[in-house]
């Protein structure tokens, strides 16, 4: 059995939404389609595709729609990749946590029930992260509740700082906290692009940096608000799952600690080691050797499978492949962490090919 925590699911649902932000999905004069959010314009694509637009054989964007907005679409894909189960999420450019509350609190209520209607296709094969506008604290957590008590969502999809000026130790973001501490659901970690707050300046990033390397960056900053912060000692019930292998802490694991240990400012109580528990990371790394590392440094228990499915560097073969593990370690990575974490019953899960 195979479980996938990190796919990401666009949807014509909530696309276009805003006269400005968007998001939007554009044909380009060259015939390529690019997302674009407010002035920003995203400067990645698969090979594949420009090379058929190139040729004449690029999809339209209507095509693209079509394709996107069909469950079936994606359960062919599972089924090839030898998936059960995806849990699915709003591309991380698109969490619009740069504006107003008046767009951004409606706008997560969208997202939400488009991906609740997709997934009903196949419920026991389709889940999904809500979306919650963390740039409006009270509304995020009245966002999260609904979306999961009502719509079935298995936690919440965040990125890893800055929601409109607030960062994970703010005080203000403790009622999110609070609320997936009652639901006993996690929070899913995945860094987005925030060039698209520059303005005029937001195409300025020529090689996509804030995308490779930026999103790495909020989510180790997660890891270290949330510490520092002293957030886990309020709610040291908190589930973090940080994907693309947990940003940067698994390979700095000592320096942070150390660090931690030194700092004139923290708020932590405990050594910041003593915290691991409440994390978790994912194998959407892709080398082997870096795989087997964060098996070998975190520990099976905390290991989950994500595959950025969907995404623009997603790893299309099995990334348990080439891991010198037990069979019961295998299973906790490929599926069994999944199920604890998210209060799944594998045995009413959906097969492959079904």
């Amino acid at each position: 059995m195979l479980i996938d925590l990190h796919a990401h699911a666009p949807h014509p649902g909530y696309y276009n939404q805003h006269p400005h932000w968007g998001p939007f999905f554009e044909q380009h004069a060259d015939g390529d389609i690019k997302l674009r959010v407010g002035d920003w314009i995203l400067g990645l694509g698969s090979p594949e595709r420009k090379a058929a637009v190139r040729s004449g054989n690029g999809p339209k964007l209507e095509e693209y729609f079509a394709r996107w907005a069909d469950p079936k679409v994606r359960l062919a894909g599972m089924n090839a990749a030898g998936q059960n189960l995806q849990v699915v999420s709003v591309p991380s450019h698109c969490y619009m946590y740069w504006t107003e509350a008046e767009f951004a609190v409606p706008f997560a209520r969208t997202v939400n029930r488009t991906l609740a209607e997709y997934c009903s296709a196949a419920p026991d094969r389709l889940m999904f992260w809500a979306h919650a506008p963390l740039n409006v604290p009270e509304a995020a957590a009245a966002e999260i509740r609904y979306a999961c008590t009502e719509l079935g969502a298995k936690g919440l999809v965040a990125g890893g700082a800055n929601f409109g000026g607030l960062e994970f130790d703010s005080p203000e973001l403790d009622v999110v906290w609070r609320t997936l501490c009652d639901l006993d659901l996690p929070i899913f970690v995945h860094g987005y692009n925030q060039s698209v707050t520059w303005g005029k300046n937001a195409n300025s990033d020529r090689y996509e940096t804030t995308a490779i390397v930026g999103m790495q960056y909020d989510e180790t900053r997660c890891f270290w608000n949330l510490i520092c912060g002293g957030v886990l000692d309020r709610f040291p019930d908190l589930k973090v799952y940080i994907t693309h292998g947990g940003g940067y802490v698994p390979y700095q694991l000592g320096r942070l600690a150390k660090t931690n240990e030194n700092l004139d400012v923290k708020y932590n109580k405990k050594p910041l080691l003593e915290y691991m528990k409440n994390f978790y990371f994912d194998v959407e790394l892709h080398e082997v050797p870096m795989r087997q590392a964060l098996v070998d440094i975190i520990g099976a228990d905390h290991v989950l499978y994500g595959s950025n499915f969907g995404g623009s560097d997603a790893v299309r073969h099995d990334l348990t492949h080439g891991l010198q593990l037990s069979d019961a370690d295998m299973a906790k990575i490929r599926y069994e962490n999944a199920c604890r974490l998210l209060h799944l019953d594998p045995t009413k899960l959906g097969k492959v090919g079904a």
